[in-house]
């Protein structure tokens, strides 16, 4: 009983102790991921709340808004430091990722750090060659060994405490997006703007562990499996650039060339613009210079 309790806390408090983690890579907590299955089912509520273009266009709106902020901020800024900002600058768009409810941003970087070192290989949790299509895609999120935080991992930022209190309340960022999208467009904006958008942008970016190193183009030898895929690319504002991304993952800048397109550049290329960020670090030149 007292086991099933603490899992219960750490729905809420991620630094309570679980003396359930093990390091099983394979093995299902069905306690800790009830609110993750609650979140998909929760998009049933559409059959109730039915639609308007209102209620769909938050839902697309805020899929741009948190894929940016994952994809420009969870991946290219704490997990490779491919640009600088400020610090209220780096707290901002950790929160709003926050809200995509995958998990706080030192746990996104610390396992995206590892994945890098590991690639492909039996260390990789969400290697889809190792462990399969499902386990890659969602399935190792599941898993009690992949749940804490490897601050060994993300030193540099876990010196920042509204950081750690970020990661360490995971759930207060998706909390306070749902209640303001209850609280201000009713039923159908809740259902639409934040568990059918958050849904489709979870799997979106999941698309990356378990597609893209499975389909799609290798330019550059990487020791690994990572693909180029335009799709992948549209979906995730540039993140399906794979290869290139494992080839030189120092860049902010993952669409090499011009025809590569990668929104969340052009998006990072405006905030440098306005001043909110800065130092955008780019590709070698060798690189831009394959044929």
């Amino acid at each position: 009983m007292a086991g099933f309790v603490r899992k219960l806390i750490l729905w809420f408090d991620t630094s309570a102790p679980d003396v359930a983690v093990t390091t099983d890579n394979q093995t299902v907590d069905w306690v800790r991921v009830v609110p993750f299955i609650g979140m998909h089912l929760a998009c049933l509520g559409v059959f109730w709340v039915g639609w308007s273009w209102t209620a769909v266009g938050i839902a697309a709106g805020l899929y741009a808004v948190r894929m940016f902020a994952i994809t420009g901020f969870y991946h290219r800024y704490f997990s490779h430091r491919t640009f600088k900002t400020s610090r209220a600058g780096q707290f901002i768009f950790a929160f709003i990722a926050a809200s995509s409810v995958q998990r706080g941003p030192l746990w996104w970087a610390a396992h995206h750090r590892k994945h890098h070192r590991h690639s492909d290989t039996e260390l990789d949790v969400h290697s889809p060659g190792e462990h399969g299509f499902w386990w890659a895609h969602m399935g190792w999120i599941t898993a009690p060994s992949n749940f804490p935080t490897d601050f060994r991992e993300v030193r540099d930022l876990a010196k920042y405490p509204e950081l750690r209190f970020l990661d360490r309340f995971d759930i207060l960022a998706p909390v306070v997006l749902a209640v303001a999208l209850f609280v201000t467009g009713g039923a159908q904006v809740l259902v639409w703007g934040f568990f059918i958008s958050t849904v489709v942008l979870f799997h979106c970016t999941c698309l990356i562990n378990s597609l893209a190193h499975q389909f799609g183009t290798q330019p550059y030898e990487t020791g690994d499996e990572s693909r180029n895929s335009l799709i992948l690319a549209l979906l995730t504002f540039g993140e399906g650039w794979h290869n290139n991304h494992h080839k030189y993952p120092g860049s902010a800048r993952q669409g090499f060339f011009w025809w590569e397109i990668d929104i969340t550049y052009y998006g990072l290329k405006v905030l440098e613009h306005l001043g909110i960020i800065r130092d955008l670090r780019q590709p070698p030149r060798r690189l831009l210079e394959r044929t």
